[in-house]
């Protein structure tokens, strides 16, 4: 299905030139930070020199949606206090199972909080849409978020999807900084072709979802009949959890081709169709195949055998989260202990406040929030933690795991 790449060597080549171009930030990043030996003093201007000459490629901006259900509200609000950065911009969406007070609610804290007002980077999806679970009314829902999102929002380059359960594992001036050097076109999305049981729990069976015409928010229901397993196509499943670039989603919503509107019309009646319409159409896409990076960037722990579901991580899982390097991790039950851990080891956020970066302005010393006075949106300082996600895509950018893995 993929497109060819063109001679081995040359692929080589430019893997190689792929990975050493991550490689020599992070290799910078390590300069700057790591201690000065007592044998070989620098002065201070000597630091400031090496500043000067390392000059970062302009952020990329994230388009955040964080989207929740009845009783997720407070939720909602603690992880964009988490994520929320003056640069980014930030769609929230309780469905229509949450009662309209949690909604307004939501719209209030909303516009309220001077930040948001001052910065206009955040928007509340005030028309609530169904939403039912494991139904195509999932990815309805996202997809009129990310249409808000191009209406809106200007000049970003990634989609983001979060829910009311996931939290950032490091600070947003980290993520910036990596995805800096990154071509604005890479999409994360963990995908596969070999459905295994999929295809008869999934792919044949043809399910209907009530969201499309009751207000309450109920299962999915089957039919009797079975249908065959699509030829015009090829079927990817994965993970739910996306990193998606702006031009592939700006073809979801206004495609250039059909493809996207024939598979959305196919997944109407496919269980769990998030996860597999956005890697179906990428993948059947001559434009977006090879943009391909097989991972979600999120952490997550399996029972074993996997279940429906992942476990909701505790602190006895927070070693293996810092270091898997991810900068998103799903789920945590509410107001689970580990949070304020991650608050105050990771994200160094103080309880009710933004997490701090280059933007915050305020002194820490004498306001609980540092952020409460801020500066230029795009001043960056990433911090260690960003070494993690370096290592990471490095990882995965390497020649065995990055073309090959590609819309298999």
């Amino acid at each position: 299905m993929r497109r060819p790449h063109g001679t081995s060597h040359g692929f080589l080549v430019q893997q190689k030139w792929l990975v050493l171009l991550l490689a020599i930030p992070l290799l910078a990043l390590f300069l700057l930070v790591r201690p000065l030996g007592p044998l070989k003093p620098h002065r201070a201007s000597d630091l400031d020199r090496s500043h000067e000459h390392i000059r970062p490629p302009a952020p990329p901006r994230l388009a955040y949606l964080i989207s929740g259900t009845r009783g997720d509200g407070r939720r909602v609000k603690r992880l964009l206090h988490a994520l929320y950065h003056p640069w980014n911009f930030y769609v929230l969406h309780l469905d229509l199972a949450s009662p309209p007070e949690e909604r307004a609610d939501l719209v209030a804290y909303a516009s309220l909080v001077a930040t948001f007002l001052e910065l206009g980077n955040v928007r509340v999806v005030k028309d609530a849409n169904p939403v039912s679970e494991k139904g195509p009314t999932v990815v309805v829902s996202t997809l009129h978020a990310v249409a808000v999102m191009l209406r809106e929002f200007k000049d970003w380059s990634w989609f983001i999807n979060l829910s009311a359960a996931d939290y950032p594992l490091m600070p947003q001036d980290d993520i910036l900084h990596v995805f800096s050097y990154l071509p604005r076109d890479f999409n994360f999305i963990r995908h596969t072709s070999d459905i295994g049981w999929r295809e008869y729990e999934r792919a044949r069976p043809i399910i209907i979802d009530p969201g499309f015409y009751k207000p309450n928010k109920t299962a999915v229901f089957w039919a009797k009949e079975k249908r065959s397993i699509p030829s015009a196509f090829k079927i990817f499943t994965g993970s739910s959890w996306v990193i998606l670039s702006r031009p592939f989603l700006d073809f979801c919503i206004s495609g250039w081709d059909n493809l996207p509107r024939t598979l959305l019309m196919y997944y109407t009646n496919f269980l769990s169709s998030s996860e597999g319409y956005f890697h179906t159409v990428m993948c059947n896409s001559k434009d977006f195949q090879n943009t391909t990076i097989n991972d979600d960037l999120r952490f997550m722990v399996w029972d074993n055998p996997p279940r429906l579901y992942p476990m909701n991580l505790t602190s006895q899982h927070f070693g293996l989260m810092v270091e898997s390097g991810s900068p998103f991790a799903h789920s945590f039950a509410e107001d689970d202990p580990v949070l304020e851990r991650i608050d105050r080891e990771l994200l160094h956020r103080s309880i009710g406040g933004f997490t701090p970066g280059g933007w915050c302005l305020g002194d820490p010393q004498l306001s609980r929030d540092p952020c409460s006075a801020h500066g230029r949106p795009d001043t960056i300082r990433p911090t260690l933690n960003s070494r993690r996600l370096w290592a990471l895509l490095v990882k995965l950018l390497h020649p065995d795991n990055f073309r090959p893995r590609q819309c298999i």
